[in-house]
């Protein structure tokens, strides 16, 4: 049987195109590409990196491009894009798609906003402390940022749960005297003539609370808030590594254990997951992330959802559509192509045949010597020194033109 009254709603990241701000912080050029493609594996079997297929190294400045994603999206049954919106007490950061896609009719596809409201700082380079861009809660900024997001809500594509405008915040617990914020914005919203919101806290480093804060639901957000073993060690790294490998059928088993019968609690489920590209040695990985085991993940937590939530409010969510530098993307790359897309479509089309996870891949025991932990140690420690060293010739361009044709000479010789 098909599930009709399931809509299907995947994040959506932004970052695909250059901005003022990343050129400053991360060398002239930078989107979310740049991260992508200079990813490697770190074991036998590791896949990275994840390169885009039928779309291309898109910009999501071109309509062109936010039209395919759309049609792509639409075509296997994705009901609505969750954006990532970064506001900074009156900043704004990566809205020019947003901005675009607001103004295109044509961008015909059912939306909302995720207030992604926490510290842009350099932790892709193990520099956390060092902070980009700062979430201060100024006394004027719960106003500041529901008057911001007014456009939005207003228009008639907005994702409405039960006629009100569903709007999330990322780190709820972020905010000061959070329910009094939220009070703030419902009414704004009722005055504007804009109507109730459905507020939706997200479920992020280690938050479980959502009424207690003011808000009406929660979402999932894998792979927050995760408990799973570890297989770090059945697995042979080729640098030193401080992350975890996941298996992703026991990380589905984790979230699809939770009983939400008394919480409005939305499910949220994954592809993969593998952040190598941004973070390398310190990477959370999930490994069998294949199609088949993101669609008895799927099945699965529709499935509950159609018994744990009325009809009108049956909202599963995938993170993501396009979270390329985290290895999780419904967008087709090149080794699987439309697979994980066609798995969402079987699912919807109660066509799954997903009824299981499939057996982990059998990892033999490492075998490690001093020499090959001796020179682990020092392609860990080149790795994480060329970060800050390409961040600093970025601001010498004719440098940088002179190391990169002694780097290709000696490459050749």
């Amino acid at each position: 049987m098909t599930r009709p009254d399931v809509q299907l709603i995947a994040f959506h990241l932004p970052q695909f195109h250059p901005t003022p701000e990343n050129d400053a912080w991360w060398g002239k050029g930078f989107t979310e590409w740049t991260n992508v493609t200079r990813a490697q594996p770190l074991f036998a079997g590791h896949y990275q990196p994840h390169l885009p297929a039928d779309l291309g190294f898109y910009d999501l400045r071109l309509a062109e491009a936010r039209h395919a994603q759309i049609d792509l999206a639409r075509r296997y049954g994705i009901h609505a894009f969750c954006y990532h919106y970064y506001w900074f007490s009156g900043t704004r950061l990566l809205h020019r798609p947003l901005m675009d896609m607001l103004a295109d009719p044509a961008a015909d596809m059912p939306f909302c906003l995720n207030w992604a409201n926490e510290n842009w700082t350099r932790r892709w380079n193990a520099a956390e402390h060092e902070v980009l861009i700062e979430q201060r809660y100024e006394p004027d900024d719960a106003l500041g940022f529901i008057r911001d997001a007014e456009p939005f809500l207003r228009d008639r594509r907005y994702l409405r749960v039960q006629g009100a405008s569903l709007l999330m915040v990322y780190r709820p617990q972020q905010i000061p005297e959070c329910a009094r914020w939220l009070d703030l914005w419902r009414q704004h919203c009722r005055a504007a003539g804009i109507g109730e919101l459905h507020l939706c806290a997200a479920l992020t480093h280690g938050n479980s609370a959502y009424r207690e804060l003011g808000f009406d639901s929660a979402v999932e957000f894998p792979p927050h808030n995760l408990k799973a073993g570890s297989l770090n060690s059945s697995i042979d790294f080729t640098l030193p590594f401080s992350g975890n490998v996941l298996s992703l059928p026991e990380v589905a088993r984790f979230y699809l254990s939770r009983g939400y019968e008394d919480d409005r609690v939305y499910r949220t489920v994954v592809p993969g997951w593998d952040n190598t590209a941004r973070t390398v040695g310190r990477a959370t990985i999930m490994v069998d992330a294949t199609p088949r085991n993101y669609g008895a993940w799927l099945r699965a937590a529709v499935d509950a959802t159609l018994h744990e939530r009325k009809p009108g409010e049956r909202l599963v969510f995938v993170n993501a559509w396009n979270e390329w530098a985290e290895g999780c993307h419904l967008e087709p790359d090149r080794l699987h192509g439309h697979a994980y897309l066609e798995a969402t479509d079987r699912v919807l089309q109660g066509r799954s045949e997903a009824f299981a996870f499939a057996p982990s891949t059998p990892r033999p025991a490492p075998r490690r010597t001093v020499l090959g932990d001796l020179a682990g140690v020092f392609r860990y420690h080149v790795a994480r020194r060329s970060g800050p060293l390409r961040l600093w010739i970025n601001r010498f361009p004719k440098l940088k033109s002179v190391a990169a044709a002694v780097l290709k000479r000696v490459s050749r010789s």
